[in-house]
């Protein structure tokens, strides 16, 4: 009896102990979200998918590295350098890359796809597979390879997507290029299997995880991608003009590279040298000088997510995305069309009006400071982890 009490008492101890551990943690990230997002009261911001507010932190970062500029030049580059480092290593963990040599910092999504699409080797039988929702960026690039006799398969999402996009996939197929989210209908689609089939059948995988990475956790070496790309200034929350591109060290050396320059060689200080070597890590796609002042940006928005943890923003964003599907699916006149199943959607909600257009819907919105996008068949809602009820509910109130 009296070691029955003293496990009962263990037993009450551990769970009041996990609970204070989850109310600090709770505390924790909302002292956060209150220091890190200011946006002006008048607005209502549900657009990152578009285009990101930035944290405090990282409007500190980019003022204080422009100060410095203005002041010091150049003086303090080696400090620069460590920088972004730090920002290749905090992607890295944000992603589980093996490691930052499988980082490459590029211009954006589009550079990316572009970089894989033109340094593969690609044969006149070859096809790639995508769906028939993609934003252009994962479209015309592989559509710009109608000259290399390379055909291109846009699937159906409507209806089992995974399993129509792996049917889709035959002995001719190279590549599955595929969103993780799409854009417009936000269906979300399950990167395991898709990456499992496409080992199955020797086919590289690449994510466009433009709308995933910052808003859902994704592990690259869990869905066995061979390319990941994705810009920053979406729910990442960092400047637009600067991307990840994940790319696999058993793959690297399958693209031909297109652009030259003395960042990419492998000793890149060593300027009077004539002989030079492409470098090993993903460092070879950077041809020339870094955007630093994107890449302070960039690291102080990862450092954040890292900080806060992806495990809670997840968390946070899916209650958002199932808040505001409680609402619309209460307003009779609304037809939602982001699939509302568990696994399917991220931080996108798009919907339509049964008896507005949507261009006036999205006028009179945005004429109310409701700060969303008119996309394909609907209009788009996209709040983030930080996105409070109270603007949720005064956009939805909104809808009548």
């Amino acid at each position: 009896m009296l070691w029955g009490n003293k496990f009962m008492a263990i037993v009450v101890y551990i769970y009041v102990f996990n609970i204070r551990i989850w109310l600090y943690s709770k505390m924790n990230i909302n002292a956060l979200i209150q220091a890190e997002f200011k946006l002006n009261d008048k607005i209502t911001y549900l657009n990152h998918a578009a285009v990101a507010p930035w944290p405090a932190s990282t409007a500190k970062a980019i003022s204080d590295f422009a100060l410095e500029n203005k002041t010091y030049g150049a003086t303090y580059y080696p400090k620069w350098n460590e920088v972004e480092n730090n920002l290749r290593n905090n992607l890295a963990l944000l992603i589980n890359a093996a490691g930052a040599d499988d980082i490459a910092l590029v211009k954006n999504t589009s550079e990316a796809l572009s970089m894989v699409a033109y340094g593969l080797d690609w044969q006149p039988n070859n096809n790639v597979v995508i769906s028939d929702e993609e934003f252009p960026s994962n479209r015309i690039v592989w559509e710009s390879l109608a000259d290399k006799q390379v055909e291109l398969k846009k699937i159906s999402l409507s209806h089992n997507p995974e399993e129509s996009l792996i049917a889709a996939c035959d002995e001719n197929t190279k590549l599955l290029a595929i969103s993780s989210t799409q854009y417009s209908s936000g269906i979300t689609l399950d990167l395991v299997k898709l990456g499992q089939a496409c080992k199955q059948k020797n086919i590289l995988f690449c994510v466009d995880a433009i709308q995933t990475i910052g808003a859902l956790q994704l592990d690259v070496q869990k869905i066995q991608a061979d390319f990941v790309m994705a810009d920053g200034h979406k729910w990442m929350l960092a400047p637009e003009g600067l991307a990840l591109f994940y790319c696999h060290q058993n793959v690297r050396s399958k693209l031909k590279l297109n652009e030259f320059g003395w960042h990419m060689t492998e000793d890149m200080y060593n300027f009077n040298s004539t002989q030079w070597k492409i470098a090993d890590s993903a460092r070879r796609f950077e041809c020339g000088s870094p955007n630093m002042l994107g890449i302070h940006g960039f690291n102080a928005s990862v450092a954040l997510l890292l900080q806060l943890g992806m495990n809670n923003v997840q968390q946070l964003l899916l209650e958002n995305t199932e808040y505001l599907f409680s609402l619309l699916n209460k307003n009779k006149k609304i037809g939602i069309i982001t699939p509302q199943t568990q696994g399917q959607y991220a931080g996108i909600v798009s919907f339509k009006h049964i008896k507005r257009k949507n261009s006036e819907l999205f006028s009179y919105l945005w004429s109310h400071n409701i700060i969303c996008a008119q996309r394909g068949e609907g209009i788009r809602f996209s709040p983030h982890f930080y996105t409070s009820k109270e603007s949720i509910k005064k956009a939805a109130d909104l809808l009548i």
